[in-house]
């Protein structure tokens, strides 16, 4: 589950957008909108405890945050990052799981390839895999079609739909409107000139 309750995030002590409130279940999809500059990753921040400066309330338990930063070590192959990021949740991946999530993300090609060999879309898609071997309930993604060829975002929407179809939550901030059924928007006003 996600709740907000009239949160607002603040950055050196100026709010950032007008107080939002927000109950998602299990199964639904936000789209968080905004201008530039409004605090949409702010917000993911703050809700991955990434950001303390807010006021109001949220909940947000079980979670995958993804921000702009790929979090890759490209000096290692796809399968050793996803591999180390499964140490790291604390879950040992076999190599038949891991072959199936870069598969999945039609990444078997350069399984074995450093990281800093790969394209950005391709770094992207094996940020995607590792989504898959996650066991959080709850996506925060903040611009995840960023880099994404027409195939790339075509299998984003398809893993955004089967997350939120086993029960998943998604908060994507995005400019592109996702491509997921009974998905809705939640849209951030920017705090005014006033606004302490």
């Amino acid at each position: 589950m996600l709740n907000l309750s009239d949160l607002v995030c603040r950055r050196d002590e100026r709010q950032l957008f007008a107080p939002l409130s927000l109950h998602a279940e299990a199964g639904d999809c936000i789209e968080l909108r905004g201008p530039n500059g409004a605090g949409k990753t702010t917000l993911l921040r703050t809700l991955a405890g990434l950001h303390s400066q807010f006021d109001g309330a949220f909940a947000c338990a079980e979670f995958l945050f993804q921000g702009h930063r790929m979090g890759l070590d490209e000096l290692m192959t796809p399968i050793e990052n996803l591999r180390w990021y499964g140490d790291l949740e604390g879950v040992r991946l076999d190599d038949a799981a891991l072959r199936e999530a870069i598969g999945r993300v039609a990444m078997a090609r350069a399984a074995f390839n450093l990281c800093q060999r790969l394209s950005q879309g391709q770094q992207r898609r094996v940020c995607m895999a590792r989504w898959l071997l996650s066991s959080a309930s709850t996506w925060l993604l903040d611009e995840p079609y960023t880099s994404l060829d027409a195939d790339g975002q075509q299998l984003l929407n398809e893993l955004l739909q089967l997350h939120c179809d086993k029960g998943g939550i998604v908060l994507a901030a995005t400019h592109t409107p996702l491509r997921i059924s009974n998905s809705r928007v939640l849209e951030i006003e920017p705090a005014g000139e006033d606004a302490r």
